[in-house]
């Protein structure tokens, strides 16, 4: 594949919309590593960008060439399609030529987001992926491991897990590379694992007692609700993880092989890399 201009000049700045997310971080990195002129979309950015606040959307698209597109807090939140709409027209408005969503399996509301996103006019790449890796050592789901309990209401389904460094390097090379403008690649990891056999994963790798419990949406609510997470954070959880979650995505695809030409990391080797890096210390 050819690698596009990556010179650095006006109007050839990239986006990284949630560039200090789990995959936004990720890609503003290989890009900047790549000498790609970067700008870092977030409300701690400069110029900032907050998704609750349009207002401050034109200047973090001033001189963008292609933007990344990382929906806070999620694609099934309410108005979030209105929110990607108006996105998507301004972007196109100010000169953007390309859009790479990402999206989430199974979730209707993602669905709608990407047709959006394909009917924008812009050059587009959709990655839709599975449940990540990282979510195991990158936020309350950490926590939950540190203490010996996993609790979360979610049963037997199997998910394939996808590492976050996979979708980074697929977003790079649909970002920088020809050959992926409307392309929808379906990103998963090589193996379907319960949610008990991740964490006995996670327990052999780091030889702590950890354990899973599924528990129903009731109780996990509730007892999100003495920590005080805030109601709407806590619908958004029990929904991901009560339908997205159900089994309707146990299934491999081969997007990450189609995009990089490899089979995608395993979830054994997240768990290697996390433990060895100190995740779980």
């Amino acid at each position: 594949m050819n690698n596009k201009n990556v010179e650095t000049q006006e109007g050839d700045i990239t986006l990284v919309l949630g560039g200090t997310g789990k995959t936004g971080r990720r890609i503003a990195e290989r890009l900047t590593e790549l000498g790609v002129p970067v700008r870092i979309g977030s409300r701690s950015g400069t110029p900032r960008f907050d998704w609750e606040d349009q207002s401050t959307w034109a200047a973090a698209l001033e001189n963008v060439r292609a933007v990344y597109i990382a929906f806070y807090p999620d694609l099934a939140v309410p108005g979030a399609t209105t929110a990607i709409r108006s996105l998507c027209d301004l972007a196109v408005k100010r000169g953007v030529s390309q859009l790479v969503l990402l999206s989430g399996r199974g979730e209707e509301e993602a669905q709608n987001c990407e047709q959006i996103v394909q009917n924008s006019g812009a050059d587009w790449t959709i990655l839709r992926t599975s449940w990540f890796c990282q979510n195991f050592s990158e936020g309350f789901m950490q926590e939950l491991i540190l203490s010996g309990e996993v609790a979360l209401p979610v049963g037997s389904g199997k998910e394939p897990f996808i590492d976050v460094d996979d979708i980074a390097e697929v977003a790079v090379v649909a970002l920088t590379e020809d050959g992926h403008s409307g392309q929808l690649y379906e990103l998963t990891g090589p193996r379907l694992l319960t949610f008990t056999e991740a964490v006995e994963e996670i327990a052999k790798a780091t030889n702590r007692k950890v354990q899973y419990m599924q528990i129903s949406p009731e109780v996990f609510s509730s007892a999100m609700a003495e920590q005080g997470v805030p109601s709407d954070a806590i619908w958004l959880m029990n929904y991901l993880f009560t339908t997205v979650l159900d089994g309707r995505n146990s299934y491999l695809t081969d997007g990450v092989k189609r995009a990089l030409g490899r089979e995608p990391r395993d979830f054994s080797g997240y768990v290697q890399n996390a433990a060895t890096n100190g995740a779980w210390q």
